[in-house]
C-alpha cells in the first residue's frame, strides 16, 4: 500500500518563537519587583504609623504623668523645745511641724534636706530634714528641729525689742529637698523640691499668725 505524503508546503507543526520564554521571564521579574516595592511601602507605612502612635503616647505621658506639679507646704505649728548645747552661746531649739501636699500622680521619696531661717535678712537658724516619703496625690507631715542662733537673732536688739513688744516676729524660711519620683512604678526621675516661706510668728505664744509660701520643683 502506498503511503500518503504530506501536502507540499504545509508543515506538520508550528515551532514556538525563539523569544517567547525570555519574554515570560521578564514579565515575571517585573511582577516580582512590583510586589517587592509594594511590600516595602506597606512596611514603611506600618513603621511610620507605629512611630507616630508611640510619639503621641509619649507626648500624652509627658503632658500628664511626667509633668511635675509644684508641691504645697504649710507650717502647722512651732514649739519651743529647749536650749541647744553650745560652747560659745546659749542657742535654743524649735520644733517645726510642716504639712506637705504632693499633687503629682507619683510618690515622692526624698533624702536628707536642709532648711534655713532668717530674721529681717540675718541668718539665724538651720534644720536638717530627715529622709521620708510622700504618697502620690497625698499628704505628709514633716517635723524638723530648728537650731536658732541666739547671737545672730540679737544682732539688732532694738528691732527685736520692738517686734517683741508688737507681739510678732517676721521670719523667712527656705528649704531644699532632693528626692526621686516613681512614675507608674517603673520610671524614676530625680527631682528637687524648693520652698520659700515668709512667716509671722506670735510672741510669746509661738502661734502662726500668717504665712506665704512659694513652692516649686525641678527635674
Amino acid at each position: 500500500m502506498a503511503s500518503t505524503a504530506p501536502a507540499c508546503g504545509l508543515p506538520t507543526h508550528t515551532a514556538p518563537a525563539p523569544d517567547a520564554k525570555p519574554a515570560d521571564e521578564a514579565g515575571l521579574h517585573r511582577l516580582r519587583r512590583r510586589r517587592r516595592r509594594r511590600c516595602i511601602c506597606i512596611c514603611a507605612l506600618v513603621t511610620l504609623g507605629v512611630l507616630l502612635l508611640l510619639g503621641a503616647t509619649l507626648l500624652v505621658l509627658f503632658l500628664t504623668v511626667f509633668r511635675v506639679r509644684d508641691p504645697t507646704t504649710r507650717l502647722l505649728s512651732t514649739r519651743f523645745v529647749g536650749l541647744a548645747p553650745s560652747l560659745t552661746q546659749p542657742n535654743f531649739t524649735l520644733l517645726l511641724t510642716v504639712a506637705v501636699h504632693n499633687p503629682n500622680p507619683a510618690s515622692f521619696s526624698y533624702a536628707s534636706g536642709t532648711t534655713g531661717l532668717w530674721y529681717r535678712g540675718a541668718h539665724v537658724g538651720d534644720a536638717q530634714v530627715d529622709p521620708g516619703r510622700i504618697p502620690s496625690k497625698g499628704d505628709g507631715i514633716v517635723q524638723l528641729e530648728m537650731t536658732v542662733l541666739t547671737a545672730s537673732f540679737t544682732k539688732d536688739m532694738a528691732q527685736l525689742i520692738r517686734d517683741i513688744e508688737a507681739g510678732s516676729l517676721p521670719l523667712d524660711a527656705s528649704a531644699r529637698i532632693p528626692g526621686r519620683v516613681a512614675v507608674l512604678g517603673v520610671f524614676k526621675l530625680n527631682i528637687v523640691a524648693y520652698s520659700d516661706c515668709h512667716i509671722v510668728v506670735g510672741f510669746p505664744d509661738m502661734d502662726i499668725r500668717g504665712q506665704d509660701c512659694r513652692d516649686h520643683a525641678k527635674l
